[in-house]
């Protein structure tokens, strides 16, 4: 647990770079302890990341959050128009990666639908999923992560996106043209941070 609320400090202060939150207010977001965040603060201050609740180098939060994390355990399914059940769907979920990229910014060729899902609705979404395709590796992967992922979620025609700061680190993680797109959404998201 202690890297996933890492992980949702660094998504929050992505979100809020211009140091607008207390420390407080991120302890709330992050659902951990007051004390959790100036701990964890402390620590990317050290590393000339922040100074107090402002981004002062996003690159540099972005390769540390990639350090700590762990690529989320997912499933592959094989389906023909994925987006039209995602449109129809009331479960959960988070758009991430090549159709969310695709759909922002319209650098990469959207070859794969990532979505993330709440890990309750795993079954609903296997069965749903199998109905309209197969399984096995394929268009479609089902990513299971906290719940947190869905933090500041976007919606663009009629599909829910995650967070850019979460987009643009599922992109990093990607690798590839993948971090060509992130980079253009790092510059585009942080053009006021980024020299």
């Amino acid at each position: 647990m202690k890297g996933k609320k890492q992980e949702r400090i660094l998504r929050i202060l992505l979100k809020h770079p211009e140091g607008s939150l207390s420390q407080y207010r991120i302890a709330k977001e992050a659902s951990c302890s007051h004390v959790w965040v100036i701990k964890f603060l402390r620590t990317l201050e050290q590393k000339k990341l922040v100074e107090k609740t402002k981004v002062i180098d996003v690159q540099g939060i972005f390769s540390y959050w990639l350090e700590i994390s762990n690529y989320p355990l997912y499933r592959e399914y094989n389906v023909q128009n994925p987006l039209e059940l995602l449109k129809n769907t009331a479960l959960k979920y988070a758009l991430t990666t090549y159709y969310a990229e695709s759909l922002i910014q319209h650098y990469l060729f959207p070859s794969r639908v990532d979505i993330y899902i709440k890990e309750e609705d795993i079954a609903t979404w296997h069965k749903s999923l199998t109905k309209n395709g197969l399984v096995g590796k394929g268009n479609v992967r089902l990513l299971l992560e906290d719940n947190h992922v869905f933090y500041s979620n976007i919606k663009k025609k009629g599909l829910r996106i995650v967070s850019m700061p979460q987009l643009i680190f599922d992109l990093m993680r990607e690798q590839g043209v993948a971090i060509e797109a992130a980079q253009m959404l790092m510059k585009r998201e942080y053009h006021d941070i980024i020299q």
